[in-house]
């Protein structure tokens, strides 16, 4: 099993800034992939960034150029900066481990952008 704890969300203005982490713990192995996705009201879950263990990363072309997706295998946390941010990036924001088949989703921390 892994547990996933995120934490960071919260209200900001269109064009400031947030950082989200989320801290895995549990049967954690090498050989991993952790990333965010959002889900905004009414909408589907969708991805917003991954990275690998070895460091391979993958954006949404929504967020590419204003969010940094980055992790410390050393304390198994990865982080989403996210810059620049729009009305449009309002959602609910779920970390994600995978490794092989197994998937783990964290709770879920709200981002609310005002225009």
């Amino acid at each position: 099993q892994v547990q996933l704890v995120e934490s960071g969300g919260g209200l900001v203005q269109a064009g400031e800034s947030l950082r989200l982490s989320c801290a895995a713990s549990g049967s954690i192995f090498s050989d991993n992939l952790m990333g965010w996705y959002r889900q905004a009201p009414g909408k589907q879950r969708e991805l917003v960034a991954t990275i690998s263990s070895g460091g391979r990363i993958n954006y949404a072309d929504s967020v590419k150029g204003r969010f940094t997706i980055s992790r410390d295998n050393a304390k198994n946390t990865v982080y989403l900066q996210m810059n620049s941010l729009k009305p449009e990036d309002t959602a609910v924001y779920y970390c994600n481990f995978r490794r092989g088949i197994k998937v783990y989703w964290g709770q879920g921390t709200q981002v609310t952008v005002s225009s």
